[in-house]
């Protein structure tokens, strides 16, 4: 059994000139059995005897010329300039060229990126896929632990070698630094560890805000990282600030600024002097410096003392208050209410 044949256009047309030379049937009928006019078909006839068989089939509708092509010898010129200088771009390309012909017809720049490109002269850049920016309005810091703030202060390296990048944590509402430490890898599980100890002394935030970079987002399933996915497990909500807009956390860019400035000495030979240094840094900052954007210094009765209790895999942890003893405030007032109704020594009863 025969498969079903194809057709085009072009092969109708060779069946209709073979059709035609062979003379079986008029014009008229042929142009009938192949569902086309008269005028197509004297149409295909002469251009069948101007070019032969080359000339069936639909010509390219593309104009010939163009009145604002742009010159042969301008490409050419263009092409050379980028071959002599390989690291530049159409811009500077074209102004080293018309500097040197002021009276030449130079394409713009764009025209230039597109010849070069044509040219294969371009190489392109890979494209970095970025975390999804936030949708949802940030959180209002009007109470402290609302929003939490989070991100690394660009790193450096003491003066025998050893990195340093310096994680800071900051209370939005009271301008409270929460943390300042020197890590010597800005990875996920040491800012963990971090946080753990920060969550113990102050609590947990509703809201941690941050930028689009690792380790607090990534390129996966809702921009979400392991640090932040376990943020969630613990109630609290990662915002995101978009990229390139820094100024949506500006609380934590102004400290970054004054962290720059006070901290500006050559850094120390040993990290834990380093240390030494912004645990001075982030007690000048909350104690004594006052705070404008909340009228006063960001001192450590307006940041709440409730301590959270963490989750841990098949552990029931009980975090206790080291300056209260008990684990919650909650907890704190059962205690107190409870020594006040027991009797007193002696009394009967």
């Amino acid at each position: 059994m025969l498969p079903w044949r194809e057709t085009n256009p072009e092969s109708e047309q060779v069946r209709f000139i073979e059709r035609w030379q062979a003379g079986e049937v008029t014009f008229m009928e042929m142009c009938r059995q192949f569902g086309i006019s008269r005028k197509t078909g004297y149409k295909r006839v002469q251009r069948f005897r101007s070019f032969g068989w080359d000339g069936l089939g639909d010509l390219s509708r593309a104009p010939r010329s163009h009145p604002n092509e742009t010159p042969r010898t301008i490409v050419e010129q263009l092409i050379w300039a980028k071959q002599v200088h390989p690291t530049w771009g159409p811009k500077k390309l074209v102004a080293w060229l018309r500097a040197t012909e002021p009276d030449g017809p130079w394409p713009a720049d764009s025209t230039a990126g597109n010849i070069l490109d044509r040219a294969g002269l371009v190489k392109r850049r890979k494209r970095r896929r970025h975390a999804t920016p936030w949708s949802e309005p940030f959180a209002d810091a009007q109470h402290p632990n609302d929003v939490w703030s989070i991100d690394f202060k660009g790193w450096f390296r003491t003066e025998n070698g050893v990195r340093i990048d310096p994680l800071t944590v900051q209370d939005a509402s009271s301008r409270y630094l929460l943390v300042c430490n020197g890590l010597p890898q800005p990875n996920g599980p040491q800012v963990q560890r971090v946080l753990e100890r920060a969550f113990r002394e102050y609590g947990l935030p509703r809201t941690i805000r941050s930028d689009n970079g690792p380790p607090f987002a990534s390129v996966g399933l809702g921009s979400l990282s392991t640090l932040s996915v376990w943020w969630i497990k613990l109630g609290i909500i990662p915002e995101r600030i978009e990229p390139g807009h820094p100024e949506q956390n500006g609380r934590l860019e102004r400290l970054h600024r004054t962290l720059k400035a006070e901290t500006a000495s050559p850094p120390q030979t040993n990290p834990r002097r380093q240390q030494s240094a912004f645990d001075a840094f982030r007690q000048t900052y909350n104690e004594e410096r006052p705070h404008e954007g909340s009228g006063t210094a960001a001192s450590r009765s307006s940041v709440p003392t409730v301590v959270a209790v963490l989750p841990r895999p098949g552990v029931r942890s009980r975090i206790r208050d080291r300056r209260h003893g008990a684990t919650s405030t909650v907890q704190r007032r059962d205690q107190m209410e409870r020594r006040q109704n027991l009797p007193e020594r002696g009394s009967q009863g």
